[in-house]
């Protein structure tokens, strides 16, 4: 077997709109595609003796154990390979479900798909899952669980934190759309100028002032006390001088701890003697220059969670300890203990697991135990002195215990210091009573504070955290998306995506679009290049500035990566032709207009899906969509259309002249098509097709008819607003058009139009693109061959695996299968051939370039339009 290529989707694909996080792997099968499962000896055997739970996989029999009946049956190794991929996961903690594997069209290679949780871990798994079926089909053994700690590994590594997921699973539950703006924990909720951005539990709206202060203990205590809420009495020094005479007014015990430490690093407590003084004022050196030395208060150690100036939750939290049993050493209970499947490193899981060291060791000698002690039956022993998660401890939920005049006290303390997510830090006997009354004072207060501890803790309530985070970045009423609009088909796309952001433009929207010639925000061109995939559609959604968004979405972005977002309000389906196909594993344009199909299937069902009536692959996708259809048609007296508002919905259409919008039976005439200048007086077909398009996805989107009507008069056809389409320049005795056709189907649109023109010799310069099939680089040349006179084939710089004289052959026979005697030369370099056709121009003639390099030629055009110029005024001037 091989692995041919190897790509993770990350959003609505050809595969799932719902499940975005695919693998897909195209895997040659080679020789193992004479040998299914039931043809290799003892294959079914190994495979269940390694992974006996794959009987829980129903396949397409619906049943446990039904996958161990396909392959027993005989399947093929592609299919096992999916398998595999996705229990690997499963045992390791990963719960997957969904995975498919079609053929690609040639024998003996398939897509093998399936779901993955982080990209490294999936492509881990992709590539695990062959290396463990060619090891099943040569009989030996398997190491199995090197790969499920690997694959569990790099999703830990990779995966949000548990607090930053909470927030993350909590808004994609209310349909904000959330991705990930880097490989940490800083996370973009909503789109454009909606969103709200997060970094673990620090939002957007974090006052960075409040988080200074929070993170400067002395400071924040001095604010505390200032509104009268009970602190510890301490002070803050840099040496043991001043340690020695502020332990000499407080007196002991005391607590050490860094001004600017987190999670109880470098902190010690309880300190009662000047040699433990000595040594927690080191170890605080180690994090901070300055130390805070206070009154330890005796008690227990609370966690409060107040968001929004609100009380949420509140935690006791107990130190890291181990329970005796009279068998087994401290050490050997600390790895029982972190033994718990819900233990991890770090902030992974619900609970950290046990670290021994120093501080941990020196805190046993404190209690006159070591690592070798043996506890007696019950006996608790506490390893740490300070009861953070990450260092081990455990939470109980209390929130339904707190006094009501210590909820109005942790809010004020939250409000003083100016966290909108605060954690504070309480130590007290209990909180059912007041602090005031019983003693408890606030410790310190936490910016960007752990929500493990309230949503799973290890007793009590779970308490949905997430759930007044996003209630305070999204407000009631308050929307996390901006419209979007996503235009796909065969061809038209990039000017009717230009039309729409015209009309996005002209309703007052900050509008963001993605053409194939580049990223624009606003009226400035970001980035030039080709620009119609999901990377530049992202960059648009990222934008704080952008309230609406034009996308052009081609079908290499979607069978690459996906698309970038979730949902959009509308979809714009042009038409489907041939082109492209044999590319991707995608060979009949059935199967790309499925590719297609992903764009108007991803709106949300209040939307739109703005089809084609008059392409039939087209029109059939309102059958799959889950929102509303509105449809264009070039014919007024189109069956589909007049079925489509008779029951009520929307439509666009030409007639007498005018552009029609249709609401059920309510007609309205928008503008004459001669006050349109895309549409060249009406004489452009397939830019009128583009004008409807674009017109009903405005109109669905609530832009004013008067919006749209002053839109579509002052969208002028030109090298800046459609460049590379239909452009027209006029020399003295000929015309030049440059165009980007460069299909069938999109050459034939653009001769209906070039038959309009009057000029007596039409000229083409034409070439194919080189990784096209020969019957559609034939097909090119046979339409060429119908519209022009005079022939001249030109070459790309990039012949995309063909060569030059294999093109020159496949237009020309196209060229001859129509017209024998059309005349054809044969000039290679593109702007070489414009050049030409303009020096030995016929007067009243038309050349058409279809162009790949616009600008060169653009530049080449305006040069001989120049030169006339100039040469006419010298006329003038002499007469």
């Amino acid at each position: 077997m091989k692995v041919l290529e190897l790509k993770a989707l990350r959003g609505p694909n050809f595969w799932s709109i719902k499940r975005g996080n695919l693998i897909q792997m195209t895997l040659d099968l080679e020789d193992l595609e004479n040998f299914p499962t039931n043809k290799i000896n003892g294959f079914s055997e190994r495979l269940q003796s390694l992974f006996p739970s794959l009987y829980e996989h129903r396949c397409s029999e619906g049943k446990p154990g039904g996958f161990f009946e396909r392959v027993k049956r005989g399947t093929w190794m592609g299919h096992v390979i999916e398998h595999i991929a996705l229990e690997i996961q499963s045992l390791a903690g990963i719960n997957l479900g969904f995975g498919q594997t079609r053929g690609t069209g040639k024998a003996g290679i398939y897509h093998v798909v399936f779901e993955y949780a982080e990209e490294k871990e999936g492509f881990y798994a992709a590539q695990a899952a062959v290396r463990i079926a060619e090891t099943l089909i040569d009989g030996g053994s398997y190491d199995l669980e090197t790969d499920i700690f690997e694959i569990k590994k790099l999703w830990m590594q990779e995966r949000l934190g548990p607090s930053t997921n909470a927030i993350v699973q909590e808004a994609k539950k209310r349909g904000i759309p959330a991705f990930r703006l880097d490989e940490e924990a800083y996370v973009q909720l909503g789109y454009g100028c909606r969103q709200k951005r997060i970094e673990a539990t620090l939002t957007g709206c974090s006052s960075s002032i409040a988080v200074d202060i929070a993170c400067d203990k002395h400071r924040t205590k001095k604010i505390l006390t200032g509104a009268y809420i009970p602190v510890p009495q301490g002070e803050i020094v840099s040496s043991v001088e001043k340690l020695k005479e502020v332990i000499d007014v407080i007196g002991y015990p005391i607590v050490l701890k860094p001004v600017d430490g987190n999670h109880g690093k470098g902190a010690t407590i309880n300190v009662e003697s000047w040699e433990e003084a000595v040594k927690g004022f080191e170890r605080a050196k180690l994090y901070s220059e300055k130390i805070i030395v206070e009154k330890y208060v005796k008690g227990k150690d609370f966690r409060v969670l107040v968001i929004n100036n609100k009380f949420v939750a509140a935690s006791l939290r107990t130190p890291a300890s181990v329970s005796g049993d009279g068998h087994h050493t401290i050490r050997e209970l600390i790895e029982i203990v972190n033994c718990d499947p819900r233990r991890g490193k770090g902030h992974d899981n619900v609970l950290t697991c046990i670290e021994i060291n120093d501080v941990c060791l020196e805190y046993l000698n404190k209690q006159g135990l070591n690592l070798d002690s043996v506890l007696s039956a019950g006996r608790i022993c506490y390893l740490k002195p300070t009861a953070n998660l990450s260092t081990g401890g455990t939470a109980t939920d209390v929130t339904d215990e707190v006094h009501p005049s210590n909820i109005v006290l942790f809010e004020r303390a939250a409000r003083a210091i100016g966290l909108d997510i605060c954690g504070v830090d309480v130590m007290a006997p209990d909180l059912s009573h007041p602090l005031i009354e019983n003693g408890g004072v606030v410790l310190e207060v936490n910016a960007a504070p752990g929500f493990r501890m309230h949503f799973e803790p290890n007793s009590g309530t779970p308490r949905n955290v997430a759930q007044p985070v996003i209630d305070m970045l999204f407000p009631e009423g308050t929307d996390s998306r901006i419209p979007i609009v996503a235009v796909t088909g065969t061809n038209g796309k990039t000017t009717t995506t230009r039309l729409m952001a015209h009309m996005a433009k002209a309703a007052g929207f900050v509008t963001g679009y993605t053409t194939t010639d580049g990223i624009y925000i606003g009226n400035e061109l970001v980035y030039k290049g080709d620009c119609s995939g999901p990377q530049s559609a992202e960059t648009i959604l990222k934008d704080i500035s952008v309230e609406f968004a034009v996308l052009e979405t081609a079908r290499g972005g979607i069978l690459r990566s996906g698309l970038a977002f979730d949902q959009c309000n509308t979809a714009i389906v042009t038409n489907v032709a041939e082109d492209h196909l044999g590319l991707q594993g995608i060979n009949t344009i059935e199967k790309l207009a499925r590719v297609k199909s992903v764009v108007p299937e991803s709106v949300n069902i209040n939307g739109y899906a703005i089809l084609n009536a008059d392409d039939d692959l087209v029109y059939a996708m309102k059958e799959n969509v889950k929102c509303k259809v509105a449809l264009f048609s070039l014919f007024s007296n189109s069956d589909r259309i007049e079925q489509h508002c008779s029951q009520g919905g929307i439509a666009a259409y030409p007639e007498e002249g005018y552009l029609i919008l249709r609401v059920a039976d309510h007609i309205v005439p928008i503008e004459e098509m001669q006050n349109i200048p895309i549409t060249f007086g009406g004489k452009a077909d397939y830019n009128i097709a583009n004008v409807l398009a674009a017109m009903l996805a405005a109109y669905t989107n609530n832009i004013r008819l008067s919006v749209i009507r002053t839109a579509l008069q002052t969208f002028v056809p030109s090298s800046e607003t459609t460049p590379g389409r239909a452009n027209i320049i006029e020399l003295n005795d000929c015309t030049v058009m440059i165009d980007y056709a460069h299909n069938p189907h999109g050459l034939k649109a653009l001769g209906k139009f070039i038959n309009s023109f009057e000029q007596s010799c039409k000229v083409g310069i034409i070439t194919g693109v080189g990784d096209r099939r020969d019957k559609d680089i034939i097909a090119l040349a046979e339409e060429a061959a119908r519209i022009f006179d005079e022939i001249i084939i030109r070459h790309d710089e990039d012949m995309r695996g063909r060569s030059k004289e294999e093109m020159d052959e496949l237009l020309t026979t196209g060229i001859r299968e129509i017209d024998p005697a059309k005349p054809i030369q044969f000039i290679g370099c593109e702007c070489d051939a414009v050049e030409h056709a303009i020096l030995h121009r016929k007067p009243g003639s038309l050349i058409v370039v279809l162009v790949e390099n616009y600008v060169a030629v653009t530049e080449c055009v305006l040069k001989h339009q120049s030169q006339a110029l100039q040469s006419l005024t010298c006329l003038k001037r002499a007469v």
